[in-house]
Formats: structure tokens, C-alpha cells, sequence
């Protein structure tokens, strides 16, 4: 069973990724920002605890995140592993997910960066934002402050990957269909 992190800015292309990835290689695809909406639309418990934050104008602790994670990857160990996507974001969340995954005998395989200029990816986000209805899609300063947020908390992760030889960049320029065989290079030695 195999886990891996995708990695990258946002408009990078995880989630377009994500969707292709998860059915070549039958993995269970998490996505925080997912499991979020699923835990409160569901108003779970996670999800009732998660909202107050949110309400409060909070981020959530990354305790509840792991435990929504914790419930995705138990429910989901018939895949042949996880393709995790908005998670881990920093070195606390990483070592939380590598206590988890090694409490079930498993461990992160690999982390797949896709990697874009970041004037690129405004773009991208821009016209993104045209038809996703997401206001954070359609404010240039907004996407700048999580380009900032990212490299100030985010980036930090590569250079833990690269310590444990488990990072892999790829890069996110170019056709859909070109993205995804530079992913699959990387993925299918696993």
C-alpha cells in the first residue's frame, strides 16, 4: 500500500491531478478541503468542532483535521493506497500524519511536487475563477496572500521530504495529459 503526498502552490493542479492519478492507480483520494466540507455539510462531530473554529475566524487545530483524515484512510483500506492533497501543510501536520500512518504500518512513500511559476499559476487561479464561483479564485491579492501564507508555512516541507528522500518535483506546465505521464514516471516505481 503506498501513500503519497501531491504537493504544490495553489492552481498548481492537484485536484485536476488528483482525479486522474486516483483511478490509474486505484488510490483513495483525500482532500482536506473535502473531508472539510463532507464533516460539516454532515454536521459530524469533527465537523461541528471544525466549524466553531471557522466561525470564530480560527483555523482548525490540526488535531481535528488528522482525526477526519484518520476516518477517510479507515474507511478506505481496500485502495491500493492514498493520494493525499492539502495535507500535510506544515512540519507539525507531517509528523502528525507520519505518527498516524505508522500506528497503521504505514508510511509516506513519496511527496509529488508540481512545481509552476507563480505568475503562471495566478493566471491559472484567475481564469479558474471565472467558472468556479470561489471568491478567493477571483481576487489577484487574495491568491497572492496564499502564495505568501504558502511559502511561509508550506515550502519548509520540501526540504523535510527531501531529508527522508521522498521528494519528487514534477513540472506543472503543460497539457493536462503531459502533467499527469510526469506523475505517473515518478508514481509507477513504487
Amino acid at each position: 500500500m503506498i501513500a503519497i503526498v501531491l504537493f504544490g502552490k495553489p492552481g498548481a493542479g492537484k485536484g485536476t491531478q488528483a482525479e486522474f492519478l486516483k483511478e490509474k492507480y486505484n488510490l483513495t483520494h483525500i482532500s482536506t478541503g473535502d473531508v472539510f466540507r463532507f464533516n460539516i455539510k454532515n454536521e459530524t462531530e469533527l465537523g461541528k468542532k471544525a466549524q466553531e473554529f471557522i466561525n470564530k475566524g480560527e483555523l482548525v487545530p490540526d488535531s481535528i483535521t488528522i482525526d477526519m483524515l484518520k476516518n477517510e484512510v479507515e474507511k478506505n483500506m481496500d485502495k491500493a493506497g492514498f493520494l493525499f492533497d492539502g495535507f500535510p501543510r506544515t512540519i507539525a501536520q507531517a509528523e502528525a500524519l507520519d505518527t498516524f500512518l505508522q500506528s497503521i504500518n504505514l508510511k509516506v512513500t513519496a511527496t509529488v511536487a508540481l512545481e509552476a511559476d507563480d505568475e503562471v499559476l495566478v493566471q491559472r487561479i484567475l481564469e479558474r475563477g471565472k467558472t468556479s464561483g470561489r471568491a478567493d479564485d477571483q481576487d489577484e491579492t487574495k491568491i497572492r496572500t496564499r502564495y505568501e501564507e504558502y511559502n511561509e508555512k508550506t515550502a519548509p516541507l520540501i526540504e523535510y521530504y527531501k531529508n527522508q528522500d521522498k521528494y519528487y518535483a514534477v513540472n506543472g506546465i503543460g497539457s493536462i495529459a503531459e502533467i499527469t505521464e510526469r506523475l505517473s514516471e515518478v508514481i509507477s516505481r513504487f
